[in-house]
């Protein structure tokens, strides 16, 4: 998906949502469990019932890693019942170098080699260059590097200050904006360091910033888009375990629906607020 289709998208379905996948087999409905497979069953009504309301859908991979075999049939079906109009990020977290990191892009982005064919990953960019150019290399994907996130431990390192007073995290986006660009390189950056947001875009003013943080972990959408948005709204805000899990019961579809919906609704208005619509 290229940088115009997912703005079309964002324009034409007035929403900036994408919706996580970290499907946990241990909390879904226990109804499911009779199901051949229980978890892209899930996922699969999870999809249907959400798919007119988000622009993109991130599988949490260690989910289907850690149940072997049985979790990557899980995912090859998963990605097979992702809308086209969405984009499908691979939230992998992978960060290797050489031969090992351009396997990582043939695993996730190479559908004739692998049979998958996500349109985006995330990357850690701790080991420089060598370890993020080979997910850029693949025409119409992106890399989704990590720049601030929004676990407490992100702390330990991420804004460390070097002798210029430029925090860690700093230095990794204007260091990867030279590897990249604008239609094939994002950034996470957690709705939980909202104040954070306009620094960022200092450094990134037109890159799109995937956002973890919102629902159940407590970050502002409003913050988000204030600090944060931009002309081409330049967000995907990404909400889990507030939709996924909203129940637990028969219903558990059509909750999900209905909290996505109202942040769909939410951010709707924030669009028209700022002028993207």
């Amino acid at each position: 998906m290229t940088r115009h289709e997912l703005i079309r998208q964002i324009k034409t379905k007035r929403s900036f949502l994408c919706i996580g996948l970290d499907t946990d087999i241990d909390l879904i409905p226990p109804h499911l469990l009779d199901s051949e497979d229980p978890v892209f069953e899930f996922n699969r009504q999870i999809i249907a019932a959400t798919a007119d309301l988000c622009v993109a859908y991130k599988p949490n991979i260690a989910f289907y890693e850690g149940r072997g075999v049985a979790g990557w049939k899980s995912l090859q079906k998963t990605w097979e019942a992702l809308p086209k109009d969405c984009l499908r990020i691979a939230d992998a977290k992978r960060g290797d170098i050489g031969n090992t990191a351009k396997r990582y892009a043939q695993a996730f982005f190479d559908q004739g080699t692998s049979g998958l064919g996500f349109d985006a990953i995330t990357i850690a960019p701790y080991m420089g260059h060598d370890s993020v150019q080979p997910f850029l290399g693949f025409e119409g994907k992106w890399g989704i590097v990590l720049a601030l996130t929004s676990n407490a431990g992100g702390l330990d390192f991420q804004t460390i200050a070097d002798e210029q007073g430029v925090q860690l995290f700093e230095r990794v986006i204007q260091k990867t904006n030279t590897w990249g660009d604008t239609g094939n390189l994002m950034y996470v950056v957690g709705a939980t360091r909202g104040e954070a947001f306009a620094t960022i875009r200092k450094h990134a003013p037109d890159h799109f910033l995937l956002v973890p943080g919102v629902g159940a972990q407590g970050g502002s959408l409003r913050d988000v888009c204030k600090y944060g948005m931009n002309a081409d709204c330049g967000l995907l805000v990404n909400a889990t375990r507030s939709i996924i899990y909203a129940s637990n019961g028969l219903d558990f579809a059509e909750q999900a629906r209905r909290e996505a919906l109202a942040l769909q609704q939410e951010m709707e208005r924030e669009l028209l607020a700022s002028g993207v619509l």
